[in-house]
């Protein structure tokens, strides 16, 4: 998959594309069928994501919690599976927020991208101020030469509808299993490998720990989790469980996700890892001493082997694809 982080001067091989259109925030099974609905239409022609970058909610609500499901690089992670041959990340800045829908069409779409077929979802807006509508889109594309097809809303296997704020609810709940099968796959963590105080390699519990960044905080506590690794294979996952909070045994203070991975002692410091948040085991707490904290970790570690050990017989779980 080529990603193109910009709409003007694309090369002829990039253009012509059947796009779908949208945040993808997630990447979720809703999304999953306008990327389907695409290679239905696609009839040999390149199969393509626009999406926004920084998420406009970001740009318009700035003081807002953090709220994202992907980061760039997650979304990345999720869609290359999926057989598209581009991506484009469009910047999200003053110009785009000030764009009429018109001119989205026209300069954008048209004109930059040169998108021969559009795949919408039916609560897409679009242009200044959100005001232009899926059926403004359509008419733009007679004129302007490219077909716009408007999916009706997908329902998962609740008998709801796919919502990227339904799986937030999850994660925030500390259901973390209920979120993957909204996604159609795992909820992840993405980052590289940051250096930490290294308290848990005194304890005998190394970790590798990841910022979130701009990505929603889930419930915090122990999970188990599947991490993964790049290597020139592909993406190695080993089974593993995370902490997520401040550390009030040991600090009380910011906020760290540590990853401890199961018979493993490599040194990754820098190196990107993709942690799939599998099961909650328990909330966060604080434990008098170092040595009550040692033994609640031993058992946690044996609670998410245990809950892990499962994991193949169920497709949310095996975590050893990419």
């Amino acid at each position: 998959m080529r990603v193109f982080r910009h709409f003007s001067g694309l090369p002829e091989d990039a253009r012509g594309a059947v796009a779908a259109l949208g945040n993808f925030d997630g990447v979720h099974g809703g999304h999953r069928a306008v990327f389907a609905a695409c290679r239905e239409i696609s009839g040999g022609s390149p199969l393509a994501a626009v999406t926004f970058e920084p998420h406009p909610r970001s740009y318009f609500r700035p003081d807002d919690p953090p709220f994202r499901l992907t980061s760039l690089q997650g979304k990345i992670y999720q869609l290359e599976p999926l057989g598209l041959d581009l991506l484009y990340v469009l910047e999200f800045d003053e110009a785009m927020a000030a764009r009429s829908p018109r001119s989205f069409a026209r300069d954008v779409l048209a004109e930059g991208l040169g998108i021969s077929h559009v795949v919408v979802g039916d609560d897409f807006r679009f242009g200044r101020g959100r005001t232009g509508m899926p059926d403004d889109l359509a008419a733009f594309g007679r004129e302007y030469g490219f077909a716009v097809t408007v999916m009706p809303d997908v329902i998962a296997p609740d008998g709801i509808g796919f919502s990227s704020t339904r799986v937030r609810e999850h994660l925030a709940a500390g259901r973390p299993a209920e979120a993957g099968h909204l996604l159609g796959h795992p909820w992840e963590i993405v980052g590289r490998v940051e250096t930490g105080k290294k308290l848990g390699r005194t304890i005998g519990f190394p970790t590798a720990n990841l910022g979130l960044g701009d990505l929603l905080v889930p419930a915090r506590g122990v999970y188990a989790v599947s991490a993964g690794l790049e290597e020139a294979s592909g993406w190695i996952w080993r089974d593993a469980v995370a902490n997520l909070g401040v550390r009030p045994t040991v600090d009380g203070a910011k906020l760290t996700f540590e990853v401890h991975i199961f018979d493993f002692s490599e040194d990754i410091y820098g190196r990107a890892l993709r942690v799939r948040m599998l099961d909650f085991i328990r909330p966060e707490r604080r434990f008098d001493g170092l040595d009550a904290l040692k033994a609640q970790i031993a058992a946690d570690c044996e609670t998410a082997r245990r809950l892990l050990a499962g994991g193949p017989a169920d497709p949310l779980r095996a975590g050893r694809a990419t």
